[in-house]
């Protein structure tokens, strides 16, 4: 098992301390996409650029997940 980390950021990054552990990258990714789906219903988060970044043990990002995704890809064009 692997710590993986889930960091959320809209432009000053909130580090996550915990951390929980995942078999695979995969599964931390999955739980990622829930984190955003939760986020995406609660009425007190106003950023559209929110997103939750998965951080493996060594540091490295290994995965970015918008809360908003038609609202990030509506900035980029």
């Amino acid at each position: 098992m692997r710590t993986y980390y889930f960091d959320m950021k809209d432009g000053i990054p909130t580090r996550d301390r915990t951390g929980l552990e995942f078999a695979t990258c995969a599964g931390a990714i999955e739980h990622s996409r829930d984190l955003a789906r939760r986020l995406r219903h609660d009425p007190r988060i106003t950023d559209r650029r929110l997103s939750i970044v998965v951080v493996d043990e060594s540091g490295a990002e290994i995965h970015r997940e918008p809360v908003y995704p038609v609202a990030v890809k509506a900035s980029l064009s």
